[in-house]
């Protein structure tokens, strides 16, 4: 590889980004496309406009990882503008609650743009949703407004901070504005994983069971109809009180993507399953972070889009290991319901309501069998099954690789084909690393498509001191298009550490947060994507 005369070295590049106070958003190497070009559109004008790290709780109280004193959700995930959106607002006494919102991006560095305040609006103690059929919570709440979407508001990912006037107490709700427009890049937020590790109101997630345990193997279902609570592992971080996993694995990439102009829209997993032909008005797809419960529905929409010429990214771990229904909210059999236990006195609850006409009310959600079945070491441990079937397709055929036991741990990103067109510029060498980038979770066992490569791999140990091999790997579409599979959930960290973000220590590892290689990495599979 020749050397450029205007190369920049690394230790360059530190030095200036430390004497400039930008270490969460390096600069880049010699050779970035948005080093060398000036960008413009939506995405860069709207980065203009002012911004403020308002945006963020100062005051957060966990109870059991519930907000009781202030809480909320929305009544869709994602909404176009011009819909309107209900919020469900409860409180632990009576009280007025305001709503500031904000699009979250770039923002000179604030990482926010405040974007309207909505009431304040009076609020009474809500009730906690009994115990329906498989232990499902699905709060029936009255809403506290209805709000339409302004027309000019751009695709995005909003969070409201929730205040009121009896306490200082914050939390925030979540939701995805989308649009119809062509773009570059789509991000799609991972709200399906969201929900599964959801707790809320206490140990109602996924991965929480009574005993004897037999939630786990596919009886417990997770409504959208309720807040989010603290997450709940690997990172304490207040900031996902009411806003799901996004402050955690998935507003890093936002920052990053949007300080370099790049022109992105944003989606939900609800929408790449009920919008197949959305994917066609993209260059390239993102799966973001922990984006680990998809549908079939999602997998083919997606496989068929990477048949047609669509490039697709999975700067992600753990994705799509566990297949899902998602359904329609539940007419919860309230009627027949034992007051004192809140359980149903005929052992069953009602069927599922149809969803609408637009598939917008996709509010509750199954875990019903394993992508590409269990493996051996699955099979013999009892991993979260049985499950009635194990032969859903292999997610290694779309994204290259897939997960594998032991599913977590931590480890260095390690260069193994330098001379890839993906390490162009970056000075990588055979054998060099990016340490604890792999975490905590990772894909291994690659898959067999033809032309692929495996980029970088590496063994990763978890707490219990296991190993397992992650891959990271890169192969080509049918139609000139590429798919790059980062193999690992901290991929983001190595973009950016925006305002509020606090990176994990997890499996004795930890990301030392925005690298200059992770950030041109990226930028050259962008560029291969004709972005």
């Amino acid at each position: 590889m020749k050397k450029s005369k205007n190369k920049i070295s690394r230790r360059d590049v530190l030095k200036g980004a430390a004497h400039a106070g930008l270490a969460a958003a390096l600069l880049p190497l010699s050779g970035f496309s948005n080093a060398d070009q000036q960008r413009s559109g939506l995405i860069v004008a709207e980065n203009k406009k002012p911004g403020t790290t308002d945006w963020q709780l100062t005051f957060i109280k966990s109870e059991q990882f519930r907000s009781k004193q202030i809480e909320g959700y929305c009544s869709k995930t994602s909404v176009r503008s011009g819909e309107s959106l209900d919020i469900f607002l409860n409180a632990a006494s009576q009280t007025d609650i305001s709503i500031d919102i904000y699009r979250m991006g770039y923002y000179g560095g604030k990482g926010g743009r405040f974007v309207k305040k909505l009431g304040p609006f009076p609020v009474s103690p809500q009730i906690v949703p009994p115990i329906a059929e498989n232990r499902l919570r699905q709060c029936e709440w009255e809403s506290a407004t209805s709000f339409k979407i302004p027309q000019d508001w751009l695709s995005g990912v909003y969070l409201g901070k929730l205040s009121c006037s009896t306490h200082r107490y914050e939390s925030y709700i979540i939701f995805i504005v989308r649009d119809d427009r062509k773009a570059d890049v789509m991000f799609q937020t991972s709200d399906n994983t969201w929900q599964a590790y959801n707790k809320w109101p206490d140990t109602f997630s996924l991965y929480d069971s009574d005993p004897p345990q037999q939630s786990l193997s596919g009886r417990t279902w997770v409504s959208y109809n309720r807040p989010y609570a603290k997450y709940p592992q690997v990172v304490d971080q207040p900031l996902s009180q009411g806003s799901g996993e996004f402050l955690l694995w998935e507003y890093s990439l936002c920052f990053w993507l949007e300080q370099q102009g790049y022109d992105v829209t944003y989606c939900s997993n609800i929408d790449t399953h009920t919008d197949p032909s959305g994917l066609d008005r993209v260059k390239c797809f993102l799966s973001v972070g922990h984006d680990e419960y998809w549908t079939l529905q999602m997998f083919e929409n997606v496989k068929k889009a990477v048949d047609r010429g669509l490039n697709a990214a999975f700067l992600s771990g753990n994705a799509l290991m566990w297949v899902i229904d998602l359904k329609p909210e539940v007419d919860v059999d309230t009627a027949n319901l034992d007051p004192a236990s809140g359980l149903s006195k005929a052992g069953v609850g009602r069927l599922p309501l149809k969803p609408d006409a637009s598939g917008a009310l996709y509010r509750t959600l199954q875990r019903i069998g394993r992508f590409g079945g269990f493996s051996e070491a699955e099979k013999k441990l009892g991993i979260m099954g049985p499950f009635a079937k194990d032969d859903w397709p292999n997610e290694n055929t779309l994204i290259g690789a897939r997960t594998v036991y032991p599913f977590n741990g931590s480890a260095d990103w390690i260069v193994t084909k330098p001379d890839h067109w993906i390490f162009e510029g970056t000075g990588m060498r055979k054998g060099d690393r990016i340490p604890g980038l792999v975490g905590w979770e990772h894909h291994g066992d690659p898959a067999k498509i033809p032309g692929l490569e495996v980029v970088a791999e590496g063994t990763t140990t978890n707490g219990a001191e296991q190993k397992s091999h992650y891959t990271a790997t890169v192969y080509p579409g049918p139609k000139g298009n590429w798919v790059f599979n980062a193999a690992t959930i901290y991929w983001s960290f190595g973009l950016a550490v925006p305002p509020g973000i606090i990176t994990p220590n997890s499996h004795f590892g930890r990301p030392h947060g925005a690298d200059e290689r992770v950030q041109k990495i990226t930028a050259n599979f962008l560029k291969r994507c004709g972005i």
